[in-house]
This record gives structure tokens, C-alpha cells and sequence, in this order.
């Protein structure tokens, strides 16, 4: 359970996601991830790095049951920091990262596969951010990376999700195949760039970084600023509190 990292020996590493039951990271485990995504791309070894999941889908979000049992602030503010340094990692890895999303990728999924440099999903695959129904707001930044403008601003607004087959007709997932054939298509793609001179794949990533016209940073920093106007305000801990009287303690 918790992050687990494999390395390959072919100049691959693999970071799984294994938060039973649904992949709903606590604080401590957003930034385990980070630490992981950071330690790769600081391997010299590593070409290129495929983020996949255990269990039911790649990622449910954040721990809401973690954040009503803990009194205060502090888990609501760990858990920002986490998704944060989290998504940022993703983005800041010297090497490609392939997000393999399989099942539901919600909420923190959307922020780690949007800023993925690749997607590669399972036809059983969905996204969506379920933040408005929670009293929070984020990932918008990031799913506007996955769909066009106007789709992007009704999931939001209604909390509807879209399959992986649609994505891939916008072209931001590569590839969509059976669930049992994601890994080995994620580690292929993979494989395929860490065939790749080292040096020039560590300069692309830089330099495609370095021409997005957002500052995926700065942008998802401003989104989290209105979450914390809604806990506050005192909607977002009675919205978090629904959510989990639904499925229970």
C-alpha cells in the first residue's frame, strides 16, 4: 500500500498509486507521491516515468473522511500543500511522465493526468472533477489540458464526467485499451522514449514546459484560494460533512 516505485532497469520507472479502496490520497501520501515523481527525475538513469494505479480506478482525489475527523484546518491545508507539490512534480519531472489512468480519475486524478506529458487509458475509463459538489473548487487548471474550453466549464459546473474514449478524440489521451493491456501499453510508450538520446528528451520536456502559455502553478494556486473562501465561509466543511454521512464513517 501507500506509493510504490519500480524501476525496470531499462531506463524506466513506474509509480504506483495504492490507496485502498479508492485511490483518495491523504495528505502524507500527496506528498510521498511528489518525493517519488522528484526522485526520479533527479535519477540519472531514468528516461522516462509511467504513473499508473492499484485497485479500483487511478484516483479518487483527496481524503475527505481524513479531513472531517481531523479537527482544524491542518488536514485541509496538508492535503492543498499535497495536491500542490504533487501536480507539480508531475509537471516539473525532468522526463516524460505517461499517466496510465484506468476506472475513475476524479478531482486530484484529473490534476496529476492533465499534467501528465502523455495519457494512456483504459476503455473503462472516466474523468471528472466532483469539487463543486464538495464545497471546494480546483483541477480546473488541469482539465482544461484534457477538453476544450466550454466542456471543461460544464464539468465543472455539473460535476458530469466524460469517458476516455472521448478524450482520445480530442487527442489529449494517445491511446485507450482494455484495462488488462494498460501497463504493458503505458511501459511500450514509455520504453519507446527512453530509446530516445537522454540529453535531447530532458531538453524537450524543458522546452515544452517552458512555451505553455499557462502557468499551470500559478493558476491552480488561484483556484485553491477559493477553496479556502468557501471553508470559511463555512459551505465547503458542511458539503465535505454530506459527503461523508452518504457512505458513512
Amino acid at each position: 500500500m501507500g506509493i510504490q516505485v519500480h524501476a525496470t532497469g531499462d531506463g524506466i520507472a513506474e509509480i504506483v498509486i495504492d490507496f485502498p479502496p479508492v485511490n483518495a490520497l491523504p495528505a502524507s501520501g500527496w506528498h510521498a507521491l511528489a518525493g517519488a515523481l522528484s526522485a526520479a527525475g533527479a535519477d540519472p538513469s531514468v528516461r522516462a516515468v509511467v504513473l499508473a494505479a492499484e485497485g479500483r480506478g487511478f484516483c479518487a482525489g483527496v481524503d475527505i473522511k481524513e479531513m472531517q475527523r481531523t479537527p482544524g484546518h491542518t488536514a485541509l491545508i496538508e492535503a492543498n500543500r499535497g495536491c500542490f507539490a504533487a501536480f507539480a512534480a508531475v509537471y516539473d519531472c525532468p522526463v516524460p511522465v505517461i499517466a496510465a489512468v484506468h476506472g475513475f480519475c476524479l478531482g486530484g486524478g484529473v490534476g496529476l493526468a492533465g499534467n501528465a506529458d502523455i495519457v494512456v487509458a483504459a476503455d473503462d475509463a472516466t474523468f471528472g472533477l466532483p469539487e463543486v459538489d464538495r464545497g471546494a473548487l480546483g483541477a480546473a487548471t488541469h482539465l482544461a489540458r484534457l477538453v476544450p474550453q466550454h466542456l471543461m466549464r460544464a464539468m465543472v459546473y455539473t460535476c458530469r464526467t466524460v469517458a476516455a474514449a472521448q478524450l482520445h478524440a480530442f487527442g489529449s489521451v494517445l491511446e485507450v485499451v482494455p484495462p488488462d493491456k494498460l501497463r504493458a501499453a503505458a511501459r511500450a510508450l514509455a520504453a519507446e522514449i527512453a530509446g530516445k538520446d537522454p540529453l535531447v528528451i530532458r531538453a524537450a520536456k524543458q522546452s515544452l514546459n517552458g512555451i505553455d502559455p499557462v502557468d499551470v502553478k500559478r493558476s491552480y494556486r488561484y483556484e485553491q484560494g477559493f477553496t479556502f473562501e468557501l471553508n470559511l465561509d463555512g459551505v465547503a466543511d458542511r458539503a465535505r460533512q454530506r459527503f461523508v454521512d452518504e457512505r458513512g464513517q
